[in-house]
Order: structure tokens, then C-alpha cells, then sequence
């Protein structure tokens, strides 16, 4: 119902008398309010008891431009706690990014029927204009930003100059209590302060109350005394739902803290102002239409009304605007005058800049690869990486196995304020998720300007799992080097580093693992993996291969799976024919089979095939590194490497052969774990080696008796 002219009147005199910070978070709430009833529900609680908090960041605090949501040297927002998104996305329009129309806002929640889109997903999207990273499973978003708070202090290190800041962005990142229970943000936290990473602000929600009840229903540890045994400042606001002054202060101390990251405890109120404030009720769900008529009739609209904010409320907003478009001219003339002051420096900033870095190419097409013939695959990419890391904006490190994964790095090259933060070798520690989803923050803080690496063992990838996702979904691209993706266990030389740096070699024992190291399913997970390319190269030839595609990516993860194992001989393998997936390395036109495998199996297959020709079964071999690649292939070729003439194909791998069935007849794998001991008698007690392999294709053929074999569907054998 539309207002009385006295109601109107009424309205006019208490918009006079309310201050520009109570209008603009009653006017935040009031479009919150809108996006989250006009489908039925939403998650709207906590983000209307951010409102404040969302005030005082987007029009006193952050540094950024709405006219260009990609300028370099912004501040980032994170918003860890994802299911909040109405809360960027109105704050994204509120502000005047172009893309963020009233439109966009009031396709949050709808149906989408009928080719329907909108940028107002359930959760935010790195695709979207104003949106840093995607966020959605809770504790990422963390870790994301402690990726984006090493990224623009190696920038800084490396870049600036006394006068000259061209690289001063801080990083934001508001989390809810969730996000502070994961162990991904757990661990990034723990990291992030061992880092001192002083550009670094979390930013609290603490509204006591989680989706199944109080907080103090699951949790009663001390926070502030966790974060600050973190190693980070911490600031308190006891009135966070309200006093934007009071959160613009505690953050501008925040960020002129130094020598620690700063945790800013800021009390709110879930769906405060509403009749399930400070309930488990508030946290997502439609609110009620009277609390709603009444914020709006308080920040002089008409409660009759939707998706519609006042002339006074815009106006406040949008001057962010225009100050945005001012603070990147005014970097953008600082960034001229570095041009002349420091000529070599500001050429290679642009160049980090505009993401383009050269010298690889020449680099992996020239690595000749006999001199590591034999060598075990983890040996071969660690002497790859080694060269690469001069010529590459690589960044990373790995999980405490760096000796074991042949990550060759030197002391003077280390992130962290003891030595630079010009380094780019992150020791990670035992933080397998956070290291994966640190580094989705690096590759997402600018396009091209890092590609991050990671390493640890394949079966530790486990943990690491939801980032390495999280990663593949948002096409970042980073590089995930997995080693030991076999059971076998074997003497071998190891590097080791000194303090002082110098090189020793001596012989050692992993020792035999088992079971729990032994990742024969682990594969699967990676290979389902959408917009993720899995690689298993079998020798330094593929292993160079490998790293073409990874360097070659701009839009999606790659992971090197790579074996401890010697590589045995194996007949001309290809580093461009790697990049098709699947190759045939051994051709026989009259072969009666198909055998094919990958990684540290294939050597096995190219010596049964030696003993099946002696008993006159003709074979022909495939090795196949990436299924991934090979997918992308034409049709032609795919068929020219597995026809389609109704002979038998058969796979072979230390794995359990769930994905194998799409391209052969029969696999020979992993039904079971695997078992503690020595490698030859595991490939022997699982039927691996050249003699199980011979014996389980004489069993198939004689199964088959000459039938076709694509007929007959696929079997493990």
C-alpha cells in the first residue's frame, strides 16, 4: 500500500535527522531484504548483520574502482563466508559496477528456466566482475586470501621503491564461524602468521549463532587467544552491527598494524532488526514483511516498494565511484613516473602485469632427455622444474616432502621476512588443503602474473582435494606435482640440502610405506576431475610433455603424477605426441591386441609384450599419459590409436581401473589396497609385472577365443 501524504511527510523529516551511515546500512539491508524474499529465501542473516561492516569497507576503507573491477593494485575482498553472496552483490551495485544492474540482483534464487542467467549465483563466482575468488565451501576463502596477501607482498618486495608504491594493495577477507572451524583456514591461518603477512585483515562475523543453533552449542574455545598464539594482532569491535565509525577505526588500525596479519572480532547480530534476529532462524530463509516495512519506512522509503533504493542512499554509494576512478588515475601517473625513474623495473612489471613470460618453450623443446634415461620420473621433473624456475613466474613450494618430491630450491629464494619476500619458495609445512588452496589466492590475483606449484606425495592429495577442486572449477592455473603415485619402494640416491645450501648425496631407504601410502584409487578421483588435466608420464621424455600442457594452460589445473621408481625402457616415447594423451609407441598393423599404460607400469608391459610375440601373440602398445589430452583429440585419431575393429584392448596399471573402461576391453589392475613391501614383490604379488601381465593376457584371449571383444564389455581381468 502506497504512503499518506502525511506518512511521506513523516518519512522526509526522519530522513533529514538519520546520518549518512545509518541510511546507507538501512539501505544495504533494505536491498539485502529485497534480493533475499523475492524467490522465497536466501542466505540473508549474517549478511544483513555485515551491513555495517560492508559500509564502512566499500565506501571508508578499501581502495578499488568500480568503473574497472580489474585494476591491478585494488584492494581484495574475500568473502570466505559464501553464503552471504547477496551481501557483495549489493554492495557490487550499490557502488556502480557497471556489470551489477538491479536486474543481475533479482536473479538471485530464481529458477533460471528457459536459458535463463544471471551473475547473482548462490554463491560468488570468480567469473563475475567485483568477485575475487569462488567461495561457497566454508574455510576457503581463507586460504584463498592468504594466497592473494603473498602475491602483493612478493610484488611489493620485488617492485617497489622508495617513493614509488606501484604494488600497495591489502587484502580483506571476512569469515563467520564456520570458516574459523575448517582445517583448510585452520592451517592457513597458522601459516599466514608465521608469514607476518601484515597486508592481511580477516574480518570476524561473530554473531554467535551457526545453522543448527548457538555457537556455544559446538564451540567454546577462546579466538582471540587462537589467533593471537597465531601469531596475528587482534582487534576487537563490540558494536558490529551498527557503529560504522567504530569498525572504520578498528580498521584503519588494522591496516597501519605491522609485522603480523590482524584479526578484526567484530560483534554482530545475525538478521538483526527482524523477528528471528540472533536465532539459527535468521541464518537463511524469507524474513518477515513487517520487520522489512519498517527498515524501510526508517531509511525513508516506502515499505510498498522493492527493489528500489532513495536518491540519498545511491547517491552516498555511488561516490564511490568517481573516488575509485581517481585513486587508479592517481596510480596510474605514479606508474608513469616509475616508467622513467626506473626503466628495466617497470618493464618487467608490465610485462608480470600483463601476464606474458617467455622463454620456456625454447627451453623444454631444447632439454635433451638421455641423460636421464633410467632415472625414476619424481628425479627427471625435479631437474625440469629446476630449469623452469628461472625462466617462469613460478611460485610455491611443497608440503615438508620437498627432499622426497626432488624440488630443488635455494635458501636465498624463500618466502618470509627472515630472508625476503621476494622469494618465491613458500615453505608450505604439513599443510597439504591450505597449500592447494593458497594457491588457487596466487593464481587468482592477477591473470598470468603466477603460476603457482605445489608438491607432495599423489596419496597426500588426498588432503589437499577440495582446493585442488576448488582450483579446477575456477580454471586457475596452477601446477600440482604429485610423486610416489606407485608402491614401489626402492633404494635410490636422495639430495639433500645443508644450511649452508651445499649438495650431499646419500643412499637411503623410504622404507616400505604400505597401504597407506599407496594411492591405487586416488587416480580416479583426479581423472573424473572436470577442467583438471591429470598427466602420468612414464620417462623424461613425457615428463618435458608434461610440462608443455601445464605451461600451455591458462584456464584449468594440471597435476604431474610422477613415480619414485627407476624408469625402465621404454621404445619412443614423445614429448608432442604427450600432449595428445595417448600415443602408439610400438605399432604392429596385424596385432592381435592392444596393450596400453601409463607411468611407472609401462615399462612392465613393453617386456611382456616381448614374451607374448615369443609364444605369437602380435601386440601393439599404447602408452597413454593423460586421458585428459587424449579426450580432446579428433575422433580419427582417437580411433587410430584404440580401434574400433572389435580386438582386444587392454590397460595396465598399479591402480584400481575405474576409468580405463571408456577407451579398452579389459583392464589388468588394483582390486584390493595395496600391501607393505619391497617393489618387485609388489608388482609380482599383484600380477604387475611382465610375468602376471603375460599370464592374465593368455587367460583373456583364451576367453575370448577369437569373439569380438567389444561385444563381450568390458572386464577387469
Amino acid at each position: 500500500m502506497a504512503l499518506t501524504e502525511m506518512e511521506a511527510n513523516i518519512q522526509r523529516d526522519r530522513d533529514k535527522n538519520i546520518t549518512d551511515d545509518e541510511l546507507a546500512t538501512l539501505t544495504l539491508r533494505n536491498l539485502i531484504f529485497d534480493i533475499c524474499n523475492q524467490n522465497g529465501g536466501g542466505h540473508g542473516g549474517s549478511a544483513i548483520g555485515m551491513a555495517a561492516i560492508g559500509v564502512a569497507l566499500w565506501k571508508y576503507i578499501m581502495r578499488y574502482n568500480p568503473s574497472n573491477p580489474s585494476w591491478f593494485d585494488r584492494d581484495r575482498f574475500v568473502l570466505s563466508n559464501g553464503h552471504c553472496a547477496m551481501f557483495l552483490y549489493a554492495l557490487n551495485y550499490l557502488t556502480g559496477f557497471d556489470s551489477w544492474t538491479m536486474e543481475e540482483l533479482k536473479g538471485y534464487a530464481g529458477a533460471k528456466l528457459n536459458g535463463f542467467t544471471t551473475m547473482a549465483h548462490g554463491h560468488p563466482e570468480i567469473e563475475c566482475p567485483g568477485v575475487e575468488v569462488t567461495t561457497g565451501p566454508l574455510g576457503q576463502g581463507i586460504a584463498n586470501a592468504v594466497g592473494l596477501a603473498i602475491a602483493s607482498k612478493n610484488l611489493s618486495a620485488s617492485f617497489n621503491e622508495p617513493g614509488f608504491d606501484v604494488v600497495n594493495s591489502s587484502v580483506y577477507c571476512m569469515t563467520g564461524d564456520g570458516c574459523l572451524m575448517e582445517g583448510v583456514a585452520l592451517e592457513a591461518i597458522s601459516l599466514a602468521g608465521h608469514l607476518r603477512l601484515e597486508n592481511l585483515i580477516l574480518i570476524y562475523d561473530n554473531n554467535g549463532t551457526t545453522c543448527d543453533g548457538p555457537l556455544s552449542w559446538i564451540n567454546t574455545e577462546d579466538t582471540n587467544g587462537k589467533m593471537r598464539s597465531c601469531g596475528w594482532h587482534v582487534v576487537d569491535v563490540i558494536d558490529g552491527s551498527h557503529n560504522v565509525q567504530a569498525i572504520c577505526a578498528a580498521l584503519q588500525h588494522a591496516r597501519n598494524l605491522r609485522g603480523k596479519p590482524v584479526f578484526v572480532n567484530v560483534r554482530t547480530i545475525i538478521g538483526v532488526g527482524t523477528s528471528t534476529a540472533g536465532t539459527a532462524k535468521a541464518h537463511h530463509g524469507a524474513f518477515d514483511n513487517e520487520s522489512v516495512s519498517r527498515s524501510k519506512i526508517l531509511a525513508g522509503g516506502d515499505p510498498s516498494v522493492t527493489h528500489y533504493v532513495t536518491e540519498r542512499g545511491l547517491k552516498f554509494f555511488r561516490e564511490c565511484k568517481s573516488h575509485g576512478e581517481n585513486l587508479e588515475k592517481q596510480w596510474l601517473e605514479l606508474l608513469e613516473k616509475y616508467t622513467y625513474v626506473y626503466p628495466d623495473k617497470a618493464r618487467e612489471f608490465a610485462s608480470r602485469r600483463r601476464g606474458t613470460f617467455s622463454g620456456h618453450n625454447d627451453l623444454l623443446q631444447k632439454i635433451g632427455t638421455n641423460s636421464f634415461r633410467g632415472m625414476p620420473t619424481r628425479e627427471s621433473n625435479g631437474l625440469v622444474l629446476e630449469r623452469l624456475w628461472q625462466v617462469c613466474p613460478l611460485i610455491g613450494g611443497g608440503a615438508d616432502l620437498v627432499n622426497s618430491n626432488k624440488f630443488l630450491y635455494s635458501e636465498a629464494d624463500v618466502f618470509h621476512p627472515s630472508v625476503s619476500y621476494r622469494g618465491r619458495y613458500i615453505r608450505y609445512g604439513i599443510r597439504e588443503h591450505a597449500m592447494a588452496s593458497i594457491s588457487n589466492g596466487l593464481a587468482a590475483f592477477h591473470p598470468g602474473t603466477f603460476l603457482p606449484v605445489t608438491a607432495t606425495f599423489l596419496m597426500f592429495y588426498i588432503y589437499a582435494a577440495p582446493g585442488v577442486r576448488m582450483g579446477a572449477l575456477s580454471h586457475l592455473p596452477t601446477v600440482h606435482i604429485a610423486t610416489h603415485d606407485s608402491f614401489g619402494k626402492v633404494l635410490d640416491s636422495l639430495t639433500v640440502y645443508t644450511e649452508r645450501s651445499e649438495k650431499t648425496n646419500k643412499l637411503t631407504a623410504e622404507g616400505q610405506n604400505g597401504p597407506t601410502h599407496q594411492p591405487v584409487e586416488l587416480d580416479s578421483l583426479y581423472r573424473a576431475m572436470p577442467n583438471l588435466t591429470y598427466v602420468r608420464p612414464c620417462d623424461a621424455e613425457e615428463v618435458v610433455g608434461a610440462w608443455m600442457c601445464a605451461l600451455q594452460s591458462t584456464s584449468n589445473p594440471t597435476m604431474i603424477s610422477i613415480a619414485r621408481d627407476p624408469a625402465g625402457e621404454v621404445p619412443n616415447t614423445n614429448r608432442l605426441l604427450t600432449l595428445r594423451g595417448a600415443y602408439v609407441i610400438d605399432e604392429d598393423v596385424n596385432a592381435d591386441l592392444t596393450l596400453v599404460s601409463c607411468g611407472s607400469n609401462l615399462h612392465h608391459v613393453v617386456v611382456a609384450v616381448k614374451q607374448l610375440r615369443q609364444e605369437s601373440i602380435r601386440c601393439r602398445i599404447v602408452s597413454c599419459p593423460s586421458f585428459d589430452l587424449f579426450d580432446r583429440q579428433t575422433e580419427e585419431y582417437r580411433q587410430s590409436v584404440f580401434p574400433l575393429n572389435g580386438k582386444a584392448i587392454v590397460s595396465v596399471e598399479e591402480y584400481v581401473a575405474t576409468t580405463w573402461a571408456r577407451y579398452v576391453t579389459a583392464s589388468i589392475g588394483m582390486k584390493t589396497y595395496g600391501y607393505s613391501a619391497s617393489n618387485e614383490s609388489n608388482y609380482e604379488r599383484f600380477g604387475l609385472d611382465a610375468k602376471g601381465i603375460v599370464s592374465r593376457i593368455k587367460s583373456y584371449m583364451l576367453f575370448l577365443d577369437g569373439r569380438n571383444a567389444r561385444q563381450m564389455g568390458w572386464r577387469s581381468i
